[in-house]
């Protein structure tokens, strides 16, 4: 039995996650941390990590980026294994990102989804092909209203994972309302709408001479990323310091 600890579980994706695990007989939820605590949850909830004095083999963040600083603390503190699914983080928290996995296991992923992750395997393979054949490479993300970063740590994930192949070649463009010039052949565009309650869509078109390729992915619920979410934290229980991903999960 993984015991866990649930980063935000008065969340929507808190919620989800408790309803998941509640049907599955190898996870079982002993702590919550949110400063919202007026719903009514089966474990203990605290307002703060720093206050959360139970053992557990795992935490599931599913947060807000102000809220990852003390998080890292606590797991490296405590030395609790740490699923970070939290996104908009800076610069300056992913370098804390990295710099607890020295002392801790830590799992990060701008998206727990299967899906997109096997779809970055696939974008590495078809952007060595597609790219050399002059093919221009866009990514364009769909997200509900009440997403507060833009672009979405899955589109630029998907940017990276095309970018890797090629030594960080690309420069990642999101507005070209300033320029008037023509496209660079090195240039790799990511535009952001926001809008009703779409949980998520990603799209990665290579656009060649008279022909487009796109890659398609489409969240219908976010108990996609709750699945994702928990088959992480099972598999990094009892897993020593390092950073970790999806890809080590699933692929």
């Amino acid at each position: 039995m993984v015991k866990v600890i649930m980063h935000g579980c008065n969340g929507h994706m808190g919620q989800t996650i408790t309803r998941l695990i509640a049907a599955d007989a190898d996870i079982e939820i002993v702590a919550g941390v949110d400063k919202y605590q007026g719903i009514e949850n089966t474990y203990p909830v605290f307002a703060d990590i720093a206050e959360c004095d139970v053992e557990a083999d795992a935490i599931i963040d599913f947060c807000n980026a102000s809220a990852v600083d003390g998080l890292l603390d606590y797991a490296v503190a405590k030395q609790v294994p740490v699923v970070v699914c939290t996104t908009g983080l800076s610069e300056e928290q992913l370098a804390e990102v990295k710099a607890a996995s020295e002392k801790v296991a830590v799992l990060r992923s701008a998206n727990m989804s299967l899906g997109i992750n096997l779809l970055m395997k696939l974008l590495k393979e078809a952007s060595l092909k597609l790219a050399a054949a002059g093919f221009d490479i866009e990514i364009v993300e769909k997200h509900h209203n009440l997403k507060l970063d833009a672009p979405s740590g899955t589109a630029i994930a998907l940017a990276d994972a095309i970018n890797e192949e090629f030594d960080g070649e690309y420069e990642y463009v999101y507005d070209r309302s300033t320029r008037r010039e023509k496209r660079d052949k090195k240039e790799l565009g990511i535009s952001a709408v926001r809008g009703g309650t779409i949980v998520g869509d990603h799209d990665v078109i290579f656009a060649g001479e008279d022909e487009v390729i796109t890659f398609s992915h489409r969240a219908y619920s976010k108990a996609v990323f709750g699945k994702g979410a928990i088959q992480a934290a099972k598999f990094l229980a009892g897993k020593g310091a390092g950073l970790y991903d999806m890809s080590d999960v699933v692929l």
